[in-house]
């Protein structure tokens, strides 16, 4: 659905984040007299209505009798859709869209096809992976973006004064989705990994994978990349796309450190600045990506060496007193919390987990710590005292040092005890921030505060926006 065609139509905007705003911003742009309804918090509320838009109306309860009375309700990616109201509101006849699927539809070609699109999902690294796909993409000369759940919402760049030469777009679980409903097909997707992550947005597991393979099973992309190692994406059929395959042996792959393009060795990439083997495993998704474009990669993957890593993921701050202290507060699974220590193998680390409690189960964690434990677990927040139960039995025979606290702080002065100055301090919290922080990047930054770092040092994106 375009813009111009909410004409008449009867709008709610539900949720005043950053895509809220800019979704409000993107149809005054086009829209000027179209009347709008916003359902968001008591605080929202307060900063919407400064803004003296006499046709917007502010509402705080966003109930199912209030959101059927609207024919399209542009809602923020935190909203599910599978809410008991979003649901209800739905069987009676709203339609629900998002901001990246306004995007998708303006910029769609004749052929439906988004040229020059790069979209990157997945559960773990896409961050990571995105920003390096722009970095390569720079580096062969092109103009290009980097937008999406990555910190820009691509309605904020809707219309750019010179269109970049690609876009480099991260997308979440939570848009994947609003790209397929949009009609509009990516020119290239990458989807780099299936983990269980978000089950209480999307309400199973079940769902989650099947809510984020929709940039590949339902958007139709013209070039799908996925991951030959990965289970799930390697069972896929997709008869409406040019599937390429990463992490195999006649493609782009790694052999141990090594990285290959078929039987050709290309680098070791144990320097490269991408911490974690899966983050340099995704250089091989991006190579691939880049060849299927059309775009001669083999140069371009020693560019690699230049690329800037991203803050809170696995980001070393540095070192005080003989403890190193790294933030992966963007950790938000027990997967991602494992890829963390193996980082950091062989070196005296004290970990801290949990956060939010959205259901998702640790027993697999919980199963590697019998013979791959750190020398302290920190657990901490509304999920850990589950956690701390799990791990509880592993402990019994004083394999490694397990506390539990309430609050980020606690945790902090634990770990710093228990490592007597020697080690690594590691957040990677392998949970949500929600309930004690805004976001993972408030959460970083009080790590980065607390561990005695500036936190405007860590925060920002290199590359972020278009150049």
């Amino acid at each position: 659905m375009r813009i111009s065609q909410l004409e008449g139509k009867r709008v709610a905007l539900w949720g005043w984040g950053r895509e809220g705003r800019a979704a409000h911003h993107a149809i005054r742009e086009r829209l000027p007299a179209l009347p709008l309804t916003l359902f968001c918090n008591d605080a929202e509320a307060a900063d919407a209505a400064s803004l003296g838009d006499a046709l917007l109306a502010v509402e705080t309860q966003a109930t199912a009798e209030r959101l059927s009375s609207f024919d399209i309700v542009i809602k923020s990616p935190g909203i599910s859709p599978n809410s008991p109201v979003a649901l209800t509101a739905a069987a009676m006849g709203t339609c629900f869209i998002g901001g990246t699927g306004l995007w998708f539809a303006e910029h769609a070609g004749d052929d439906g096809v988004v040229a020059n699109t790069f979209c990157v999902t997945g559960t773990k690294g896409k961050s990571t992976t995105t920003s390096l796909l722009a970095h390569l993409l720079r580096a062969s000369g092109r103009r290009t973006a980097l937008v999406g759940n990555i910190g820009l919402p691509l309605l904020e760049v809707l219309d750019p004064q010179a269109a970049p030469d690609a876009w480099a777009i991260e997308l979440s679980s939570y848009q994947t989705g609003d790209v397929a409903a949009s009609g509009a097909h990516p020119d290239v997707a990458v989807v780099l990994n299936l983990f269980p992550e978000h089950l209480d947005w999307h309400g199973s597991e079940a769902r989650y994978v099947e809510d984020k393979l929709k940039l590949v099973t339902d958007a139709h992309p013209r070039i799908a990349v996925l991951n030959a190692a990965d289970p799930r994406l390697a069972a896929l059929a997709l008869p409406h796309s040019d599937v390429r395959w990463f992490n195999r042996a006649d493609g782009w792959h790694l052999r141990e450190d090594d990285l290959y393009r078929g039987d050709v060795f290309v680098m070791d990439t144990l320097p490269l600045p991408l911490p974690g083997r899966h983050n340099r495993s995704n250089l091989c998704a991006v190579l691939t990506a880049l060849e299927a474009a059309g775009i001669d990669a083999l140069p371009l993957a020693a560019h690699a060496h230049s690329f800037r890593p991203l803050p809170n993921r696995l980001q070393t701050m540095g070192t005080h007193d003989g403890i190193t202290w790294v933030n992966d507060s963007i950790s938000t699974t027990p997967h991602a919390t494992l890829a963390a220590l193996e980082c950091f193998a062989g070196r005296r680390i004290a970990l801290l987990v949990g956060g939010h409690d959205r259901g998702v189960d640790w027993a697999d964690f919980a199963a590697h710590m019998r013979d791959q434990a750190p020398h302290a677990i920190i657990t901490m927040g509304a999920n850990g005292p589950r956690i701390h139960e799990l791990l509880a039995p592993v402990t019994g025979g004083g394999g490694f040092i397990l506390q539990g606290v309430e609050t980020l702080p606690e945790a902090v002065a634990a770990a710093h005890a228990s490592l007597d100055g020697e080690g690594v301090v590691l957040l990677s919290p392998g949970a949500p921030s929600f309930g004690q922080y805004r976001d993972y990047v408030a959460r970083g930054r009080h790590f980065a505060e607390l561990a005695g770092f500036n936190p405007d040092d860590i925060t920002a994106i290199p590359g972020l926006g278009i150049a």
